[in-house]
């Protein structure tokens, strides 16, 4: 059985081999028995945050060393864990929730174990992005994730524009600071009638999904707290309720 394949059927970490780890977007009880066995027993954790995932880990009463690995120092990172797998060492690599590389760090250390013939095992579960296209309402038969569009109106507006008459439900991620101006532009661009899906503090106590026209969905929104970070689903033209 090669590693690789012996990774994806065990609990236990394999020698130099990456396991990219889903961790819970809210309720810890999301987390899978097969990542919680992993992140106790692999020697190193990459993570956005050694605060966040210390808190994860202490949680599941581990302790392993932690490595930073995020937006900004991602590249060389990447070639510091390849050198730790490829003297054998077992590596998970966590965001601080849902799945890595999914608008999170990640892409480039899979990249780099794939360009080396290391074996990399998702250990898939919780992410925002499938727990919002699940329970919207929207069309799933086909989607666009496009992850956070850019921070300036002038760039999302073009964007909105470029894809309104996209065939299939796009997906996007959106901050606090930016959600309602998105909001805003999706009815000035799409029109009022446009069907959305705006979901924020997805399995929390207030979690909250406003689905309908984004005329309604936006004076909905304005009275909502804007804190935490947002799920927007925006469904073709032709789709209605």
């Amino acid at each position: 059985m090669s590693a690789a394949s012996s990774g994806n059927a065990s609990l236990t970490p394999q020698p130099g081999c990456l396991y990219v780890v889903a961790t819970p977007i809210g309720n810890l009880a999301d987390l899978t028995e097969r990542a919680r066995e992993l992140l106790m027993r692999v020697d190193l954790v990459a993570c956005e945050d050694t605060r966040t995932t210390g808190v994860l880990l202490k949680h599941l009463g581990a302790s392993q060393e932690l490595v930073p690995y995020h937006d900004h120092n991602e590249t060389a990172a990447a070639e510091n864990l390849l050198s730790e797998l490829q003297a054998g060492r077992s590596v998970a690599i966590v965001c601080d929730a849902g799945t890595p590389a999914l608008s999170d760090p990640g892409f480039r250390i899979a990249r780099a174990c794939r360009r080396a013939n290391v074996p990399v095992v998702p250990v898939p579960g919780p992410s925002a992005l499938t727990a919002t296209l699940c329970a919207a309402g929207l069309p799933t038969n086909g989607f666009f994730f496009a992850g956070f569009l850019p921070p300036k109106s002038a760039a999302r507006i073009r964007f909105l524009s470029e894809y309104q008459d996209f065939g299939y439900t796009i997906a996007l991620y959106e901050s606090c600071h930016r959600v309602a101006k998105l909001a805003a532009e999706i009815v000035t661009v799409l029109g009022p009638n446009r069907v959305v899906c705006i979901a924020k503090e997805i399995t929390k106590l207030h979690e909250t999904f406003l689905v309908g026209p984004v005329g309604e969905v936006n004076t909905r929104l304005q009275r909502l707290s804007q804190k935490g970070e947002f799920v927007v689903l925006i469904a073709p033209a032709s789709f209605s309720l």
